[in-house]
Formats: structure tokens, C-alpha cells, sequence
């Protein structure tokens, strides 16, 4: 088991597109394309595991971490709809930028530069997102182990990312990077790509239990992603502190 979950590399590749975040057409386009269904799945579920009846305010009172933050495009929509959000990431460039873009809409976040095992916050959350962010670290259990230490029992734990499968090579990489250019081509490395049934195992070995896992899916036609059974591509996984 590894001390760090920072993977270098990683940090730079992202630190180096960091200007374009908030660039709908930029680098980041299919993030912002995604970001719909990941607010909608996590504010439904949310909402109903706690029995939450707000129309206005479905995550009110809500203390939610957000791992892996980037500029913010998720934290910033969640924070919209009441929770009280916390975002971290290891690249202080990214931070900086959700830091201004959040005081430019007047939104009140807690963004720190950290990684899951070197946070300094005596604080407990509801909700822990990891969206998109196990495919880029080093020792994914470990990872795990160090986020679930900031989950409430009870809380929720959702965790998106991409399925090692053939499918998910030839339409993440070979499909979404070299053939429509969705994405810079070295995005995504196929080798940490990880099965669903290896994060259910992590999960179990830190107290999280599984509530659900759904497929994501893109429909050309519609131009908008779905909730779908068909996870072999990319997935979510919420868990349950026990």
C-alpha cells in the first residue's frame, strides 16, 4: 500500500489545461456535456436517502466533500442546490481557479489543496463525491480507504468512472480521444481503468456498502447522456457507510 494516492503525472497533465475549466467548447467540453446526469443522479438519490422534500433546496443542510474537484464544475452546481460544499484537489492551479470562479457567481465553497491522506479538517461529511477521479490516482483501495475516513455513518459515497472492458478502449480512447477528439489524446490510460466488481471489493474493505451501480450512456441522436443497465463503458457507484 502506497502513502500517497498523488499521481504526478496526473496533476501536470491536468494543471496544464486548468485555464480552460469553465470553457464550455474547451478541453473540458465533455465534462460539462456529463455534468447534467451526474447533478441529477446525485440530487435524486441524495435527496431521497435523506428524506429530504425541498423542490428548491434538495441537498439543503447537506455537508458534502467533493475529491478531485478540478475548477470546480461540480461543486458549484451542488452548492446551488444547498449543500454546504467542501472541494479538495491536488493541483493548487485548479484550485485557484474554482476559488475565483466561485467568488465571481458568489458562492461560499471550502476549497483546499489536498489529496484524501494529507487533509487537515476535523469535520465528517454526508455525501463524498469521487466522480471521474479513481482512473488518475495511484492505489485506488488506498484511495478509498483514506476517502471513507471523512464519510459519516450512513453517508453516502458515489464514485464515477470508467469500466476496463474492450468496449470502454475502443469508445473512451480510441472513439472519445483519437477519432472525435472529445478529449486531448493521453486523457485516459486503459491500464487504470477499473472493474466494478474490484471497487465493490475495495468498498467492503473500508465500510462502504453497496446501494446501487448504473451504466452512463451517451445517445448521439439526443446529444444528452442517460442513466442506463449498461455500466461497460462508464459507471457510478453509490455506497453506504455502514
Amino acid at each position: 500500500m502506497k502513502s500517497s494516492t498523488i499521481n504526478k503525472k496526473e496533476i501536470e497533465k491536468f494543471s496544464k489545461m486548468a485555464s480552460e475549466w469553465w470553457d464550455p467548447l474547451g478541453k473540458f467540453k465533455p465534462l460539462h456535456r456529463f455534468n447534467p446526469i451526474r447533478i441529477k443522479y446525485i440530487r435524486d438519490s441524495a435527496a431521497k436517502h435523506f428524506k429530504i422534500k425541498s423542490n428548491n433546496k434538495p441537498l439543503k443542510n447537506l455537508n458534502i466533500l467533493d475529491i478531485g474537484c478540478g475548477g470546480g464544475l461540480l461543486s458549484e452546481p451542488i452548492s446551488k442546490l444547498g449543500a454546504s460544499v467542501t472541494g479538495i484537489d491536488a493541483s493548487k492551479t485548479n484550485i485557484n481557479i474554482a476559488k475565483i470562479h466561485s467568488k465571481k457567481n458568489k458562492l461560499k465553497i471550502n476549497y483546499i489543496c489536498a489529496s484524501p491522506e494529507n487533509l487537515k479538517i476535523n469535520q465528517k461529511f454526508d455525501i463524498i463525491l469521487n466522480m471521474e477521479i479513481v482512473e488518475h490516482v495511484e492505489d485506488v483501495n488506498y484511495f478509498i480507504n483514506k476517502s471513507s475516513q471523512f464519510l459519516k455513518k450512513n453517508g453516502l459515497m458515489y464514485v464515477a468512472t470508467l469500466n476496463k472492458t474492450l468496449k470502454s478502449y475502443l469508445f473512451a480512447i480510441i472513439g472519445a480521444e483519437y477519432i472525435l477528439r472529445w478529449l486531448p489524446i493521453g486523457t485516459h490510460e486503459w491500464d487504470k481503468f477499473i472493474e466494478p466488481s474490484k471497487l465493490i471489493q475495495y468498498g467492503k474493505q473500508n465500510s462502504l456498502k453497496l446501494e446501487k451501480l448504473d451504466g452512463m450512456v451517451f445517445n448521439p441522436i439526443m446529444d444528452k447522456w442517460n442513466i442506463s443497465k449498461d455500466s461497460s463503458v462508464n459507471y457510478i457507484i453509490q455506497f453506504k457507510k455502514i
